[in-house]
């Protein structure tokens, strides 16, 4: 059983004799219906392994309850894995798109597994030395840099974002998001906001990005843990700014040498003994993308004020009793630190 493959909880069962049918009219299977277990990793969309004899597959829905107008577009993340796959090696092979809500109550898709080691919250997953640990850092980042490359024209995804002017809706977006997922108890987020949008630099560039670029959601292959093999978790890619891409990814790294509060809430293994720091990061993608780094402290505070808003999302769900997850239940606190974090750096800029 792949690590992190849990029961299904309650609130998020499927009618699995539903899915194995529909499924047979879209390809062969092996006879039987497939053993069903969640990966208790992510927070939005849900993921689900079916295991037939011989076969491992993977699918994606929605979770219950209130859903930004955007967000958890099935078709839409199956669209661009399908269309990234023959021009980014990463991405795992698609199988079948249902846009038919009555099977299991939302549209889902399935592909097929990429097997490999998916770092957890704690664990690499592998035993590194630090020299090998900063080598996978830095293929981590050839990995975005990579995608950061793909032409969007040679994978048919040019119409995947709105054009010019993306540093500007990301700002404004997620100050409405903010704004209406907000409860009594996380703060206002106003001042922060403001500079964002009063210091907001120009576009550097449009590509394809991933907006959720994390090491947890990267498939190490099972023979060479310093080498990736499957990129996971595309509900967030558009055409946008490479930069912004990468601020958002370093929202999540939290590095050894950080506070006890900040590393409390750490999402994944990056203070591993041996690993880039953020500044090594930025430093390093300037040098293989061939794009200055001019303003980073812009970067950085929107990387870390949209983590709070997506926290802040789930957060209010939980709130509003729209899910019963326990793991949603204190997620008010690192939206709190995320914003002293983001006046901290303001400050220093």
């Amino acid at each position: 059983m792949p690590d992190g493959a849990r029961a299904v909880r309650d609130e998020d069962a499927f009618d699995v004799p539903a899915v194995d049918a529909w499924l047979r009219q879209q390809t062969v299977v092996p006879d039987g219906l497939p053993e069903v277990n969640q990966f208790s990793g992510g927070a939005s969309n849900l993921t689900y392994l079916l295991r037939y004899d011989e076969r491992d597959l993977i699918l994606r829905r929605p979770p219950a309850g209130t859903k930004a107008k955007s967000a958890h577009d099935m078709g839409r993340e199956f669209r661009i894995q399908k269309s990234l796959k023959p021009v980014f090696r990463y991405v795992p092979e698609m199988v079948a798109h249902c846009n038919d809500e009555s099977v299991i109550g939302s549209e889902f898709y399935v592909m097929e597994r990429v097997v490999g080691t998916i770092p957890g919250h704690h664990s690499l997953g592998v035993d590194l030395t630090a020299a090998q640990a900063r080598q996978l850092g830095f293929t981590l980042i050839d990995t975005l840099v990579e995608l950061h490359a793909v032409d969007p024209a040679a994978a048919g995804l040019e119409d995947l974002g709105r054009g010019s002017g993306y540093v500007g809706r990301q700002v404004a977006g997620w100050s409405e998001r903010y704004r209406k997922a907000k409860t009594w108890n996380v703060p206002s987020y106003e001042r922060v906001m403001t500079w964002l949008a009063a210091n907001q630099p120009v576009d550097v560039g449009t590509c394809v990005v991933h907006n959720d670029f994390r090491l947890d959601n990267v498939v190490l292959a099972p023979d060479d843990p310093l080498r990736v093999v499957g990129v996971l978790d595309w509900e967030l890619a558009t055409l946008g700014d490479p930069l912004m891409d990468l601020g958002s990814a370093l929202a999540y790294w939290v590095q050894a040498d950080d506070d006890w509060a900040f590393r409390r809430f750490r999402l994944q293994p990056s203070d591993v003994p041996g690993m880039l720091t953020r500044d090594e990061i930025v430093d390093y993608y300037s040098k293989q993308s061939g794009l200055p780094v001019d303003n980073w402290a812009f970067y950085e505070v929107f990387g870390l004020f949209r983590l709070a808003v997506i926290a802040q999302q789930i957060y209010y769900r939980y709130h509003h009793k729209q899910t019963r997850n326990p793991r949603f239940k204190n997620f008010w606190l690192p939206v709190n630190l995320l914003e002293r974090r983001c006046r901290k750096i303001i400050r220093q800029a």
